[in-house]
């Protein structure tokens, strides 16, 4: 069979890769070697974790807060099995409406490993064999958790993001190491459930790529809900002694410690994930990372041959997969489509959510910029108030010359939503003053960012 463009995993870069080819006019295929179409995002990722952070929220509200807002509630009752059933069931709603989205669009869908046999043949080893021919192919495959030389990973004690959507029982003390994204994520769900959560970071702050004010901000309002950090420690082992793991590090002074939890979660990053596809068999180049080398087209070295996603250079997240898909099938079309990567936001789903897009201020300290900053904090807010969300701040970093917005960073309630004003803001080059001047709804979290506008225009913030 003979198709225009096949795309190979079915990942948020995939899915919206063979949307976009279809819609386009394009004869598409998508291979995916797993039973449900979605990739890490929806399977094992995205979805599901914000499923129990969602579900883990309720019953520390129902612990915590009910009382406050006079809602008495006795004899509260955990039922872990129930919540990861929900979970599922979540998982298994969203990737139905992929398959749907597949048959709408005509979209040939091919369950098993795709591998190529030369630049215009793939290989899909499934049930069977079959063979497919094809003009364009873009490679979409995502990535795999990382770890760290002397841990092995074994799925029952020491865990990775997988086996933490899927956990039989609240762990006592869930050791994680790695202070990024996803293990502060997950061990928000199990420090609401009633863990004691200690993290391992082998830097001096928690999300070190966000810009340090949230991280700051984000330390202070975990710690609130039970969380120890352990900043530059470099972790050297995890021994699984059968109910309990052992993790030895050593500190900033040189000497070793040891940490001792019935569940360790490694989360040191994501890695590429290529294996199997048979590379090397039309000379794909890869960098020292093990990512696939492109062009500013997304194109490799092979002609007709694109990669996007967690498999090439750039941050590791769902929706830049998805703009790049976008971004492919456009180039293929013969279409002038871009990407800006600056304004590509970054999120932490804990509470206080986190995100950030454009430029953080140590990235413009160390370019040596000549910039203003304006900030708000969410504690003024009478919405914020109202909900009981006062933690955390919107940053906004401007232009000292032309007050032109280069970077928003927010902590708070619903920021994860709120950014994309600022993305907005950012994509039509809006000033500081742009922002400061459009109406804002009261009362809404969104006025933050108004008032942290008017504090970076000229230090005129009205609530405060």
């Amino acid at each position: 069979m003979k198709y225009d463009v096949t795309i190979i995993g079915s990942g948020p870069g995939g899915y919206v890769a063979a949307i976009r080819c279809a819609q386009l006019g394009f004869k598409t295929a998508l291979i995916e070697k797993y039973n449900t179409l979605g990739g890490t995002c929806l399977n094992v990722g995205c979805i599901p974790s914000k499923a129990l952070l969602d579900s883990s929220e309720h019953f520390h509200n129902a612990s915590h807060n009910f009382k406050t807002h006079g809602i008495n509630v006795s004899n509260l009752e955990l039922d872990l099995a129930q919540m990861i059933e929900r979970k599922n069931g979540v998982v298994k709603v969203t990737c139905d409406g992929i398959d749907f989205l597949m048959k709408k669009n005509k979209i040939d869908v091919f369950k098993g490993l795709g591998s190529f046999i030369d630049k215009n043949t793939i290989l899909v080893s499934g049930e069977s064999e079959q063979k497919i021919e094809t003009d364009k192919v873009i490679i979409a495959t995502g990535s795999k958790p990382s770890t760290l030389p002397g841990i092995a990973i074994d799925k029952t004690r020491i865990i990775t993001s997988t086996e933490a959507l899927g956990m039989k029982e609240v762990p006592k003390h869930l050791i994680i190491i790695g202070g990024g994204v996803i293990g502060l994520e997950l061990g928000s769900v199990y420090a609401r459930l009633g863990a004691q959560v200690s993290v391992i970071e082998y830097t001096n702050t928690i999300i070190p790529t966000m810009d340090g004010t949230l991280g700051k901000e984000l330390q202070r309002s975990l710690r609130k809900l039970g969380f120890n950090f352990h900043f530059n420690h470099k972790v050297k082992t995890a021994v699984n002694t059968g109910k309990e793991v052992t993790v030895t590090a050593e500190n900033d002074k040189g000497e070793e410690v040891s940490f001792t939890g019935d569940y360790c979660l490694v989360s040191v990053g994501r890695k590429p994930f290529t294996s199997g596809l048979n590379l090397e068999s039309v000379g794909i180049k890869m960098d020292e990372r093990g990512r696939i080398e492109t062009d500013t087209h997304l194109e490799t070295n092979i002609k007709g041959i694109y990669a996007i996603g967690d498999v090439v250079k750039g941050a590791m997240l769902a929706h830049k997969a998805e703009e790049e898909g976008v971004f492919v099938a456009e180039v293929i079309a013969g279409q002038k489509p871009h990407i800006n990567y600056n304004l590509i936001p970054g999120v932490v789903y804990t509470w206080p959510e986190v995100a950030g897009v454009g430029a953080t201020e140590e990235e413009l300290k160390k370019a040596g910029a000549n910039y203003k900053v304006g900030s708000f904090p969410m504690r003024a807010l009478g919405r914020a108030r109202a909900s009981m969300d006062i933690d955390g701040l919107v940053k906004i970093l401007a232009d000292a010359e032309t007050d032109e917005v280069l970077g928003v960073h927010m902590i708070g309630p619903r920021v994860a939503d709120l950014i994309a004003e600022a993305v907005v803001a950012m994509e039509f080059r809006a000033s500081a003053e742009d922002i400061s001047r459009m109406s804002h709804a009261h009362p809404t979290y969104a006025e933050a960012v108004k008032e942290a506008a008017l504090a970076a225009t000229a230090n005129r913030a009205l609530h405060m």
